[in-house]
């Protein structure tokens, strides 16, 4: 049996349960994610930074851990939640069990608590602050410190989750494709795969590119990866989106693909607003309609903002995605100029593959303005 630990809501809301991975204790928003499997890739996808993930899945850790499936090279979620920590791992690839990874990395878990209950309340009351305590396990003085906490609003944590230097992804032996920059807002490793598979030659940069630090590797397309909390306060990547929209340097627009925090800060650049979502989107089992075609793909999803859509200008701005659940922004595109994004994440990992074609898409574009 673990020690007593505690998650407390900044509304008042106790849940006690035992303690998992490491001793310690992280605040952030509390969210859940519905995904059935792929607990290690939500656990290290750079998005979740300051959030506190509990699953829906009622038994989780039965895979353990292992080198090949992670998505960055550390977890980012401030702390996890599970209704059961499964006590065998099973899987012939895992080189340790969850406990001991999130132990390592300095995570604290908590189990045994009824995650349904949890998520029916944040269905309810919303997203809010929350408190989970593997060290301290005096309910009152975790919500004091959940109210106390910052939250994500008005946070740019993507400064927090972004690599340092640029460097080039590792594709195919031998592949000579074209180079694509790749901005860096905590980029998932399954979209750099899915580009280089594609025939792509991924070139990773920190968020703080400028507009003329990522032309002068005369990238032939750029991808703009998925991020954690709120895009408004990243003033200056929505910045050097803009220009490479308005004003490219060397005056040659290229292709532009963005994926989750990069359709946010499309959207932004294109002159409209983001807003924050009672409990976000976190899953793998999303409905989205192509507005064009009509047909829904299954997808996985993980944001807590979403684009306005009455804040598009009219005009050059399309709307390609529609979410059937809430009926919000997945997807839009500029008619003139060769750009589009989705809110959702087509590299998955974990979830379906539904939308895989989008990173082909991005390919053949690229190619077609280059033949």
């Amino acid at each position: 049996m673990g020690a007593p630990a505690v998650l407390a809501l900044e509304d008042g809301a106790v849940y006690r349960g035992e303690g998992f991975g490491a001793t310690a204790e992280a605040a952030g928003e509390i969210v859940f994610n519905t995904s059935m499997t792929g607990y290690q890739e939500v656990i290290t996808d750079a998005s979740y930074r300051g959030q506190i993930v509990a699953m829906t899945y009622p038994l989780i850790g039965n895979c353990g851990v292992n080198e090949e499936d992670v998505e960055s090279h550390r977890p980012w979620v401030e702390g996890f939640v599970v209704r059961e920590l499964s006590r065998t791992v099973s899987n012939w690839r895992a080189t340790k069990s969850l406990d001991e990874y999130l132990r390592d990395a300095g995570v604290p878990g908590i189990q045994g608590i009824d995650t349904r209950a949890l998520t029916k309340h944040i269905r309810t009351a919303g997203a809010m602050r929350a408190v989970l305590s593997t060290a301290d396990p005096d309910g009152d003085r975790a919500v004091a410190k959940a109210r106390a906490s910052p939250g994500l609003v008005g946070r740019n944590l993507v400064r927090e989750v972004t690599c340092r230097r640029a460097y080039e992804w590792q594709a195919e032996a031998g592949a000579a494709g074209p180079r694509v920059a790749v901005l860096d807002y905590g980029v998932k490793r399954n979209i750099l795969r899915q580009l280089a598979a594609a025939g792509l030659r991924p070139l990773v940069m920190p968020a703080a590119a400028t507009a003329e630090e990522v032309m002068a590797e005369r990238p032939a397309g750029v991808l703009l990866s998925n991020g954690p909390g709120d895009p408004e306060p990243c003033t200056g990547e929505v910045r050097t989106v803009r220009r490479l929209i308005e004003d490219p340097p060397g005056g040659k627009h290229v292709p532009i693909f963005g994926i989750c925090m990069g359709h946010h800060f499309l959207t932004l650049a294109l002159g409209g607003r983001t807003r924050k979502l009672k409990f976000g989107h976190h899953g793998a089992n999303h409905p989205v309609r192509d507005e064009r075609t009509g047909k829904v793909a299954i997808t996985v999803q993980n944001h807590g903002f979403v684009g306005d859509l009455d804040s598009l200008p009219p005009g050059d701005v399309e709307i390609t995605h529609i979410n059937l659940n809430d009926m919000t922004l997945e997807g839009l595109r500029h008619r003139r100029l060769p750009i589009f994004a989705v809110q959702f994440h087509p590299e998955a990992s974990p979830g379906p593959h539904d939308a895989h074609y989008m990173f082909r898409r991005f390919a053949e574009m690229i190619r077609d303005r280059h033949a």
